[in-house]
Formats: C-alpha cells, structure tokens, sequence
C-alpha cells in the first residue's frame, strides 16, 4: 500500500464558541492526536468576548475593573498558552491547530515560522502586507501594528492554541488590557487596514488553503456539528 507523503490535517469550523468550552476541547484533542487516537486537527472559530491572559500575564495587564467588563459582556481567563494578555472576540478568527510537530518533522521555531508564513499568505491574498514581529515581537504585523497575535503550548511533540486574526474585530475592546505586554503597541484589523469587510467563516475557510500549504498538509473538512465531545457522534466528528 502506498503512504500519503502528506500529514493528513483534519480541519474543523466550529463557529462561535466559549473560550472555556475549547480549551476543554483541545485538551481532549491533545491526548488523542498524541496516542494516535485522532489526526492532527485545525480548529477554526471565533469566541465570544473575553480576555485571556497566558503565562507570562500578570494582574495590571488587565486595566478595566470588574464592572466595566461586566457591562462589556467581557469574560476573563487565566489560560496555560504562552505568552500574555489579549482579547477574542466576534469579527475575530481564532485558529487553534493541535498538532503532533513529529508529524511534520519541526521543531517549535519551524512551526512558529510556518504558521506565521500562513497568515502572511492569507493577508496578502486580501491586499494587506505583513510580516512577523521584530525581536521580543511576537504575530504578525502591519505597518508596526499587531494583526495576528499568535500563544502556543507544547505538550510532548503535541502543540495547541495557536493564533487570532483581527478581521472586523471592534478593536475598543483592546483599551481594557495591555496587549501582549506592550502598552505602546496598539493593534489594527484587516478592515481597518482594507476598509474590507469578510466574515469569519469565509475567512476560516480560505486562510486553511494557506495553512495546508504552508504545512504540506491534505486538509480534510469535518462536517460542522456541536462541539461538546471528540467522539464523532456529537462533538468534532471523526473522519
């Protein structure tokens, strides 16, 4: 029998989901991508309003009090992803690949290279120029403004997290924390850089073109459906 010579990347659109709910989510994904139980995934979504604060996040990043998030509808999670504080939410695409690096033969350098080459390609194709972040700058910026933050885990060979892309994002939302870590770095979004308005879905669904082949991958799309468990029959369905 032939092997595929591609790492199979099965790609899912969960729509829009609670922040809890898929971190949940990709941790049961991380355990069964990592004993072969699941292939490599793409989760592909966007979250309703909330700051998350990785690792290296401390308290003051956060400069809304609790009632002014409250009357914002903004959640606040203290999540085990690098890096420190931003902000998800509606007009945003957030991408989350649960991937074994082992798969692809790359170490977490190469892979931070690659998805950010990604979302470089998928700017380029809506006429925005990018490039990475310069030293100490993590994502990928436009005219010296983030566009895509991007926080990784590492469990053994088996990343997650991943990115976030501000589309049409209401970048107001940002004023109630320090983005990353650097106060004097404001971030934009595609519109405000375009004046282009796309849908997250749309999005979703041409940026993973460009994640497949950045990664050499074959993508193959799960049908959409609840996102509860991992075990086909109501969760992320199996292929």
């Amino acid at each position: 029998m032939l092997m595929n010579k591609y790492p199979l990347v099965r790609a899912c659109w969960l729509g829009s989901a609670p922040y809890r709910e898929v971190w949940d989510l990709q941790a049961d994904l991380v355990s069964e991508v990592r004993d072969g139980r699941a292939p490599d995934t793409l989760l592909l979504l966007e979250h309703p309003h909330v700051f998350t604060l990785g690792r290296a996040a401390s308290a003051d990043h956060l400069l809304w009090d609790e009632d002014e998030r409250a009357e914002r509808d903004v959640d606040v999670i203290w999540s085990d992803r690098g890096g420190e504080a931003t902000y998800h939410g509606p007009g945003q695409l957030v991408g989350y690949p649960i991937l074994d690096l082992a798969h692809f033969e790359l170490t977490i350098p190469q892979y931070l290279e690659k998805l950010e080459q990604s979302l470089i390609d998928y700017l380029a194709e809506l006429g925005v120029r990018s490039e990475p972040g310069g030293p100490g700058l993590t994502g990928v910026w436009s005219k010296d403004e983030k566009v895509a933050a991007i926080g990784i885990k590492l469990n053994r060979s088996v990343v997650s997290h991943g990115f976030a892309l501000n589309l049409t994002t209401d970048m107001d939302y940002f004023d109630g924390i320090i983005p990353c870590g650097h106060a004097e770095k404001r971030p934009t979004s595609v519109e405000a850089l375009t004046e282009h308005r796309i849908s997250t879905e749309d999005a979703a669904y041409e940026y993973a073109r460009h994640f497949e082949r950045v990664f050499d991958a074959e993508m193959a799309w799960a049908p959409s459906g609840a996102r509860t468990s991992t075990d086909g029959a109501g969760g992320v369905p199996a292929i």
